[in-house]
């Protein structure tokens, strides 16, 4: 039998969609979910009947053990998501992503594993975006400070000279800094994976998403993404609220695509390991999306633009995307306006 590819978290918004990918291209799948009921409340019936499926916790030695027997490459999508409502929230994040990340890892190395590993990463890693200084160049900001969010100065200062600055696209070879606790997961992650592939001659890719829409996201959850917060608010009948001032940049990539960047680095001929953006190449305000959105619901509902803040937000990060170009053979082709019109109407995951 054809050794299948393990895709963890094959039930989730992404997974699914990386499973998809992987069966119409001609592989077998195998898929790892633990169904948890903040993501979950059964099996969704999405999840193509052709991939072998296993319920189970990553984090569960003897599930990761089964799941990864005699696969031929991981992709590795299980995490909890998202900023998540308070500190509480901590040991869940360190628990299911960087603990259940460690028992996987160990499990391969157990099996003496040596395909591909490509793990979903995030953009936020890096934090604040990159910014420049007409007197001091590149520089980096820092942490936005609440007096400064309550006044209504939402954009960062130079750290040197308090000149406004002006937002670039982010390389992967940019600083890490995470700025929440899910960031600090996602980055443990990939130090993780790194130690492992160090430690194992095992290639990992680590593809670094931004801001990804599309159908079977979650509903409006303290874990969704602001598309799918948006997308609510209007199915509810209520102008979606869209905090700051809206002109935070950000890049909305489509779900497809994200797909596609797994399985063109769980198939390319040669291994391409490394961290590589996943994004349009193309910034958008959230207000430009909140807006775009409206209009492919009905037109008849305008984003209300808050002024209120989150703390461990950002206010600009995109992304640079000629290295997953040239090195993964990675481009965006999903149409912005033409995904917004079909995420208006795609049905969302409860």
């Amino acid at each position: 039998m054809p050794e299948p590819v393990l895709v963890t978290g094959g039930a989730g918004f992404i997974g699914s969609h990386v499973v998809d990918a992987l069966l119409d291209a001609g592989h077998d799948v195998r898929v790892l979910d633990a169904l948890l009921r903040a993501a979950h409340r059964e099996r969704p019936d999405y999840v193509d009947p052709r991939a072998e499926w296993i319920e189970g916790d990553v984090r569960d030695a003897d599930v990761a053990s089964r799941a990864v027997a005699g696969v031929s490459a991981v992709c590795h999508q299980a995490a909890m998501v998202g900023l998540g409502v308070d500190i509480a929230d901590i040991a869940d994040y360190v628990a299911h992503n960087d603990l259940g990340t460690a028992v996987l890892l160990e499990a391969l190395a157990a099996r003496r594993f040596r395909g591909r590993l490509v793990l979903a990463s995030s953009m936020v890693v890096y934090g604040e975006g990159r910014y420049a200084c007409a007197e001091h160049g590149l520089v980096r900001p820092a942490p936005r400070r609440p007096e400064d969010l309550d006044a209504g100065r939402f954009e960062p200062p130079c750290p040197s000279c308090g000149r406004p600055l002006e937002p670039r696209a982010v390389p992967e070879d940019a600083p890490a800094d995470p700025r929440n606790v899910y960031a600090v997961t996602k980055l443990a992650q990939e130090h993780l994976c790194a130690a492992f592939s160090r430690e194992t001659g095992v290639p990992v890719t680590a593809l670094r998403y931004h801001n990804v829409y599309g159908p079977r996201m979650p509903r409006d959850t303290p874990y969704a993404g602001v598309a799918s917060v948006f997308r609510s608010s209007l199915a509810a009948g209520t102008a979606p609220r869209v905090f700051e001032d809206g002109e935070q940049l950000r890049d909305f990539v489509h779900v497809r695509d994200v797909a596609r960047s797994n399985l063109l680095a769980l198939t390319a001929p040669e291994a391409v390991p490394g961290a590589f953006n996943v994004a349009s190449g193309t910034p958008r305000s959230v207000l430009d999306m909140a807006r775009a959105l409206a209009r492919a619901f009905d037109g008849r509902l305008v984003p209300e633009v808050t002024g209120k803040w989150r703390a461990g937000d950002v206010r600009h990060v995109f992304a640079s995307a000629e290295h997953a170009s040239s090195a993964l053979d990675f481009r965006a082709r999903e149409d912005f306006d033409a995904g917004m019109q079909e995420f208006a109407s795609a049905p969302l995951r409860a």
